[in-house]
């Protein structure tokens, strides 16, 4: 007789048999018992997990002669039963939808169910890969498998149940398969190495199920191989090298060496491997499943279920999971799969591979947005570690968000030096310094603008009324997420830049003492145009607004003094000022003083639309609020030949 592949010659026999897939047979024994058949069923699910062999216990079960109706286990032993096993019984007939898939097939299928079976009570029709179908045939089997004769039962095993019809799918009882677990796969495995004679390792038996993804058919055919390829004795080192994988230990030092920050390793060993045969893709996706692996381990516990991994390397992931941080492992996990993606489509896998290892070196030099938006110390290099793990293997807790309040609002200890004098630099090692400027957490003022109690203390002046205006800006700032980024950056870059500069600005700084140091810096910067068009002597300083009123009108100010020249006048100005300054240019003199008339019998400002979007109410506030600046108008259609002549005359 000739050999019998393992897959075929332990293939379940009985209901009882069958692993991984209880609420399927659990359902067909009680139907049985109860003599409710359907006749229609359709059997779903992943590669090599038993729809097929379901399907055919169950025909036996129908068909069986050592009772007088279906029964609930078939016996195995009558004739039926071992012609349905061997595959020749006459009234189970055995269909491959993916070469019969066409109309003129199901017309013959559809006319052979008028006659009755020939010996048994049932005419069974399986159908393999039943997906395959065309649309066309399935509308002509539609009402044969709405109405069948009371003979007929139809039986579909498909992988894909979605691309069956809903009007078949609503015909037929449809049981949906489940992935076979790993540690039922690993019993059965070494319940049919035991059977065989063959002595087999649990490493052994722990990589045949991790190759076998679930699928009891591709555990049993690596198996079948492996026996042939190593003899009496099965070995993690010879299912390794069979199946190409790469051993864990291996994917626990290339971590490793990732969380040293350490390059040359990661290069040196991706080298080796390389070097070894192995291939790129093959190994980014072990790296995949280990990165997986180890994220579960740190969110859930060394012990979780969802671990589907031999207790080796359970015990890898677990000292893996302790070196990072769940958003580390993230992280790592979303540039690998990134990885893949470029090396499925792309040359140079090696390069590719080689990249996104770099990457995760690199990454945990990242700190949190939230954590730079907010008041909480950047740590110093090096010190960024994980939360370390419970007792249980999982991330220890945190700490209660009333803790960290109290943390942020308890009031500084007092200096015992006198504090500083108006005039003198600010020190940078001493908080308490009234030039100092505090940071102002965007959370805080979220909180302080939909009036919920804020986690930090009242933040002090940022060197004046520099800081209190940024305070005011932030605690006004727009529910929109784009305005309240602006408004971050915003306060932020006031705070860094009233901190760099305070320590230069003389105490009895006013407009003039600004203007000639403005007018200076522009003159050495190369600036003779700008520096000549701002030369007036009608400089005022109003808090933090320096207003300079020029004797031009608006159109040739905003060509005269656009966003770069803006740039540059207020860098200079407020590095002179010490603080934080925003320069306004308008007209002054009597070339602003007359508005020109209308056709339309209305006083409409000189400048245009440029003019009039620059005096909208909305649009100063939005200026003032966010520093922002007018670059483009876009002006509505029924006013733009008055505009058009408005510009001509200020031309002119």
């Amino acid at each position: 007789m000739s050999y019998t592949v393992l897959a075929r010659k332990y293939r379940p026999q009985k209901f009882s048999d069958v692993i991984g897939q209880d609420h399927v047979t659990r359902t067909l024994k009680n139907a049985l018992a109860q003599q409710r058949i359907a006749h229609g069923y359709i059997f779903s699910g992943h590669r090599g997990i038993g729809k097929t062999t379901i399907a055919r216990i169950l025909a036996m079960a129908l068909n069986c002669r050592n009772s007088d109706q279906p029964a609930p286990e078939p016996c195995g032993e009558c004739d039926s039963c071992l012609e349905v096993r061997a595959g020749n019984a006459v009234d189970v007939i055995e269909i491959d939808a993916a070469t019969n898939r066409g109309i003129d097939e199901i017309r013959e299928l559809r006319e052979a169910t008028r006659y009755r079976p020939a010996r048994d009570r049932f005419k069974i029709y399986i159908l393999d890969e039943a997906h395959q179908i065309t649309d066309a045939a399935f509308n002509a089997l539609l009402k044969t498998l709405e109405e069948p004769p009371s003979h007929i039962v139809f039986m579909m095993a498909t992988t894909q149940p979605e691309d069956i019809p809903q009007t078949i799918r609503s015909r037929c009882q449809h049981f949906s398969f489940h992935a076979v677990r790993f540690d039922d796969i690993v019993g059965q495995l070494r319940a049919i190495a035991k059977q065989e004679g063959i002595a087999a390792d649990d490493d052994a038996l722990a990589l045949l199920a991790e190759a076998g993804d679930g699928s009891m058919r591709d555990a049993l055919s690596i198996m079948d191989q492996a026996i042939a390829g190593s003899g009496p004795r099965l070995t993690a080192e010879q299912v390794r090298g069979l199946v190409g994988t790469v051993a864990s230990e291996i994917m626990e030092t290339l971590l490793g060496s990732v969380a040293r920050s350490s390059s040359q390793e990661v290069l040196t060993l991706l080298d080796r491997l390389v070097t070894e045969g192995h291939s790129p893709a093959h190994l980014v996706r072990q790296l995949l499943r280990f990165l997986r692996n180890a994220m579960v381990a740190r969110i859930s516990g060394g012990d979780s279920p969802l671990l589907q991994i031999s207790s080796d390397e359970r015990a890898r992931v677990q000292r893996v999971a302790a070196q990072f941080s769940e958003e580390d492992l993230a992280r790592f996990l979303q540039i690998a799969l990134r990885t893949h993606d470029d090396i499925g489509y792309k040359q140079e896998q090696r390069f590719h591979l080689e990249l996104g290892l770099l990457k995760m070196v690199h990454a945990q030099r990242l700190l949190p947005i939230e954590q730079l938006l907010s008041d909480q110390p950047l740590p110093a290099a090096g010190t960024r570690a994980p939360a370390p793990l419970g007792a249980a293997g999982r991330p220890a807790a945190a700490p209660a968000r009333g803790s960290v309040a109290e943390s942020r609002t308890a009031p500084a200890p007092p200096s015992s030096s006198s504090p500083a004098s108006p005039s003198s630099p600010a020190s940078p090692s001493s908080p308490a310094s009234p030039s100092a400027p505090s940071s102002i957490s965007p959370f805080d003022a979220d909180r302080a603008r939909k009036g919920r109690p804020t986690m930090s203390a009242t933040s002090s002046a940022v060197s004046g009324s520099g800081a209190s205006s940024g305070a005011e800006m932030a605690a006004q700032m727009s529910s929109e997420p784009v305005a309240r980024a602006k408004a971050v950056a915003t306060v932020i870059a006031a705070a860094a830049m009233a901190s760099e500069n305070a320590a230069s600005a003389p105490a009895d700084t006013n407009a003039d003492f600004i203007r000639d140091r403005v007018l200076e810096t522009l003159a050495a910067d190369g600036q003779q145009m700008l520096a000549t068009f701002l030369d007036v002597p009608e400089w005022t300083l109003e808090q933090n607004d320096l207003v300079i009123q020029v004797p031009k009108s608006q159109v040739m100010i905003d060509m005269s003094f656009g966003a770069d020249a803006r740039k540059r006048v207020t860098a200079a100005a407020s590095r002179s000022a010490g603080r934080t300054l925003r320069v306004n240019v308008v007209p002054g003199g009597a070339a602003a003083a007359n508005p020109q008339p209308t056709h339309r019998g209305t006083t409409r400002p000189a400048g245009g639309a440029r003019l009039r979007a620059a005096e909208d109410p909305l649009v100063r506030y939005m200026q003032e609020k966010f520093q922002g600046e007018i670059r483009t108008v876009i002006e509505h259609r029924e006013d733009r030949n008055d505009a058009f002549k408005d510009d001509h005359k200020d031309k002119e």
